[in-house]
């Protein structure tokens, strides 16, 4: 076989790679169209507040996280392919687990299959994607990793605008129905693309498209003598992670009660509309953030690789903080939805940008671990964030909107401080 031929074949082969990570990236997303199932949970359990349906959102964040990082740990010594088969049946199983406590009634199921087993199978699922897509492509890291996550974004859009709903229509409303039926389809979806998942060959030739990554590997050695327990116990590390905290915080609060926000800014506006078309408006929003999501993880990754990771980071943390503000004093529906929108085109730009600015900063070597380390900062959000609106909204309904824009504006203004001490220059021994 000739040069071009092996060159030829190995690029098709990375392109199938993240194309297969950005499948099961929407497969694994669907856990963002929580909203969309907020307000019926409360009337099946017949509750009165918001906060103990939200704690099955915030445990599934919390345990995505912290399995994420122990994913990291273990991918190295068990390849991308295991674990990513491991977390693609432990997801669709926290739906099925969840069915079984909506079919009884029973929130500590719901916790504990959904919320627990579902959040672990997320977070080894989520992280095997990020982290071998960004070894195939070290000349593209920014926009195919920002591909790769955009399905993430996207996940919420099909499980809100055609999965959710048609289940909801088949199944006359009966939640334990619409669980079991959509852990299936995720796992139709999530196991076929897991399989496809493999690390790059060990040597890659000069003479094709990864002529970058011998160079890049020669260039950094220093950061190849680094261990992973001096990168996450690093000041570097511990600002790219409050960097992120920030920014996830303020975004997430939006994704577990966007469409009950939306509702309650449309009853007071147009106080004529019926529970089914309010219900139709918060599905409609949910789709619209999603895809701004969905594209804010390509796009602000690839304009991170114009401008520098800590460049993209400061204007994601700013611009979101002044929309932040304008909620504030939004005086329409269709003026709320553009600004959440934008929020979630910054917050998903935070995820398109944060795998690469890891490896930049650490080098592929510790990556795995060190990325893993940073999604922690997602399960704490993923507590904070819709707790902390849950709380608002529950014990001050006219005035949790404002609050809570109020706190998140605040949470980036916090963001943009520290990532001023940051630079894109590589983390070494000597700058520890």
């Amino acid at each position: 076989m000739t040069t071009e031929a092996t060159s030829a074949s190995t690029y098709k082969g990375r392109w199938l790679v993240a194309v297969m990570g950005t499948v099961l990236q929407i497969g694994l997303g669907t856990v963002y169209a929580w909203s969309f199932f907020q307000k019926p949970m409360k009337a099946h359990f017949g509750l009165g507040t918001d906060a103990p349906i939200a704690w099955v959102f915030s445990l599934s964040i919390f345990f995505l996280g912290v399995s994420a990082a122990i994913g990291g740990v273990l991918m190295p010594v068990v390849g991308p392919r295991k674990l990513a088969l491991t977390g693609a049946l432990l997801y669709p199983a926290g739906w099925l687990l969840g069915s079984v406590g909506l079919d009884h009634h029973s929130l500590p199921i719901l916790y504990l299959g959904y919320g627990t087993v579902g959040g672990i199978g997320l977070g080894l699922a989520y992280v095997t994607p990020v982290t071998t897509v960004a070894r195939w492509f070290p000349d593209r890291r920014g926009l195919v990793t920002g591909m790769v996550l955009m399905g993430f974004g996207l996940g919420a859009l099909a499980m809100a605008k055609l999965v959710g709903p048609a289940l909801m229509k088949a199944y006359h409303q009966d939640l334990s129905e619409v669980f079991q039926r959509s852990g299936l389809i995720v796992a139709a979806v999530c196991l076929p693309a897991a399989a496809f998942l493999r690390n790059p060959p060990a040597r890659l030739s000069p003479a094709d498209d990864y002529a970058d990554y011998s160079a890049e590997t020669a260039a950094s050695a220093s950061q190849s003598e680094l261990t992973p327990r001096e990168c996450l116990w690093s000041w570097r590390f511990a600002m790219m992670w409050m960097v992120f905290f920030c920014n996830v915080c303020a975004g997430i609060m939006f994704i577990g009660f966007q469409s009950p926000m939306l509702q309650d800014i449309l009853k007071r506006s147009r106080p004529g509309m019926d529970a089914v078309a309010l219900g139709e408006m918060g599905a409609m929003l949910i789709a619209a953030s999603s895809i701004s999501n969905g594209l804010g993880r390509m796009l602000w990754g690839g304009f991170s690789d114009r401008i520098g990771r800590v460049s993209a980071f400061r204007t994601i943390l700013a611009s979101q903080m002044l929309a932040f503000v304008a909620l504030s004093f939004a005086p329409s529906p269709g003026i709320f939805a553009l600004l959440v929108c934008y929020v979630m085109l910054c917050y998903g730009g935070g995820f398109g940008t944060m795998p690469s600015f890891v490896l930049d900063t650490f080098g592929a070597r510790v990556m795995p671990v060190v990325y893993g380390g940073i999604l922690t900062a997602w399960s704490a959000a993923g507590i904070a964030g819709p707790q902390l609106v849950a709380r608002l909204k529950d014990s001050f309904p006219t005035q949790a909107s404002t609050a809570t824009f109020l706190v998140g504006a605040g949470l980036l203004a916090s963001g943009l401080l520290i990532s001023l001490f940051l630079n894109n220059k590589a983390f070494t021994r000597a700058a520890s």
